[in-house]
């Protein structure tokens, strides 16, 4: 294999000082080159599949990073391991996917905590935006000016390993180089309507998730065989059963015979197909390997920012309205912030764990701070609280009233394939018992959300707002912007 190349951070050029490989895509202002808008998104994908880097591309910047001097406690919080090991080295952190939403308010937590943390990135999240004329409603700073403006903060360094993680050539170098202790995987496309689009959108869900898992698995199997996988999945796998959904495992008398098994997964799109695949693939690689993980079902997030993206304007955290990429909540205080009416499919009915960003970061923090044993598969549902989206326009729509909104609310055509009225009673206790404290959703919280959306209504493009992929006519061909 061939050895890293080294850039140093702390030397950057008012251009991007990432340096690319030949054959991959140059980086521009928001770090990657964007191919011409005539071209299709099926060659897009195809190529981002296919031609896989051949070099490993890391920023560095060589700052100690101190851990806090706490004592320890079981369970462990995170700023507690990181100092039960501060007599030898901190805990290193690498995180999958860390340009993406959980991914960087993760990223950060993580060092601000005292980990060392990488990141691990392709950069796509910001191509798919480019493909489909979407765009957060937070302009977001460029990969390199992000990690650039945390390290002038705070003197904390973040790594940064530019390539896909199905290009295990790439994969295998990043994890010889950092050698994680974690890794936390958000390396994933995460959007079902995204991949419900067309034909080269559910291939490419698919190809990306599945197999860019299996060569973290591999990547962990062949050269770190301590780490801990923290693996973000989806309440999503689990669909709408008219049972009460149990934390990844099911008891069952059959025939007289009782058995502990995999609870029953009924997932309702390709994307949550491919988590399930996930799942399965993780179970038994620690079965057969005895890789330790844990499978972190995530309910839907919203909220915007944490401690560490309010530092500053360039630490900000992507907010996604759009109805591809844009989870219910988050969706709804920008309609109502433009004065759109609130979009609820079908009869509304439809009901999911909820949690705010800042609990995702605190969840995975707990999950690395107290690992799975070798050989150890556990899933934890990550979610704090049950709505309806019913529950959740009333809800904004009473806040939003509260700021002298007049907030409406419209019952569109449901272009998804699920039941709009059901019973839904998941469980998920297993974090709060290693000391999850949640942010409950309160009017205060809303109040703020709802003042974010305002102050950059602005950037809303009202045309992006109304669904426009249906399950029931996904189509063969892509569908790309065409300016």
């Amino acid at each position: 294999m061939r050895m890293a190349h080294l850039v140093t951070d702390c030397s950057f050029s008012p251009s991007p000082a990432v340096k690319t490989h030949p054959k991959s895509p140059n980086y521009g202002h928001n770090g990657i080159r964007f191919q011409n808008s005539k071209s299709s998104s099926s060659s897009l994908i195809s190529k981002s599949c296919s031609k896989r880097s051949k070099k490993l591309f890391v920023t560095h910047a060589s700052a100690s990073v101190q851990a806090p001097a706490d004592k320890t406690q079981t369970p462990l919080t995170g700023s507690q391991q990181a100092s039960a090991h501060s007599s030898s080295k901190p805990k290193k952190v690498m995180v999958i996917g860390g340009d993406g939403y959980c991914g960087w308010a993760t990223a950060l937590h993580l060092s601000n905590k005292g980990y060392v943390v990488a990141i691990v990135d392709n950069l796509v999240r910001r191509l798919f935006d480019h493909q489909l004329g979407l765009d957060s409603l937070t302009p977001i700073a460029s990969i390199q000016n992000r990690i650039r403006r945390w390290k002038s903060l705070t003197g904390k360094t973040i790594q940064l390993f530019i390539g896909d993680i199905c290009d295990f050539e790439f994969l295998s170098e990043a994890f010889k180089s950092f050698e994680p202790d974690s890794a936390v995987h958000f390396g994933e496309q995460r959007s079902a309507p995204y991949s419900m689009i067309d034909r080269s959108r559910a291939v490419f869900t698919q190809h990306n998730n599945v197999i860019g898992t299996l060569n973290v698995l591999f990547a962990m199997k062949e050269f770190s065989e301590e780490c801990h996988l923290v693996k973000l999945g989806t309440m999503g796998e689990y669909g709408t059963p008219n049972i009460d959904i149990e934390e990844g495992f099911i008891t069952i008398t059959h025939n007289g015979r009782t058995d502990t098994l995999p609870y029953p997964k009924q997932a309702s799109s390709f994307y949550h197909l491919s988590k399930v695949h996930d799942s399965h693939n993780i179970a038994f690689t620690c079965k057969a390997w005895g890789i330790r993980a844990t499978d972190l079902n995530q309910g839907v997030v919203y909220g915007v920012r944490t401690d560490e993206t309010a530092m500053h304007e360039e630490l900000s955290n992507r907010l996604d309205y759009d109805a591809i990429f844009g989870t219910a909540l988050n969706r709804f205080c920008v309609q109502a912030a433009v004065g759109h009416p609130l979009t609820v499919y079908g009869k509304g009915g439809q009901t999911r764990g909820y949690l705010d960003i800042r609990d995702t970061v605190q969840c995975v923090e707990l999950a690395i701070a107290n690992p799975a044993k070798p050989g150890e598969f556990r899933v934890f549902n990550q979610f704090t609280e049950q709505f309806s989206v019913n529950e959740l326009a009333k809800l904004v729509t009473a806040a939003g009233a509260k700021l002298g909104l007049e907030v409406q609310t419209k019952s569109v055509p449901n272009p998804r394939v699920e039941a709009e009225e059901h019973y839904y009673n998941a469980k998920h206790s297993r974090l709060s018992e290693l000391g999850l404290v949640p942010h409950l959703l309160s009017d205060s919280l809303l109040d703020s959300l709802l003042n974010f959306a305002v102050q950059y209504k602005d950037r809303v493009d009202t045309a992006q707002i109304m669904p426009s992929v249906s399950w029931k006519k996904m189509g063969a061909k892509p569908k790309t912007l065409s300016v």
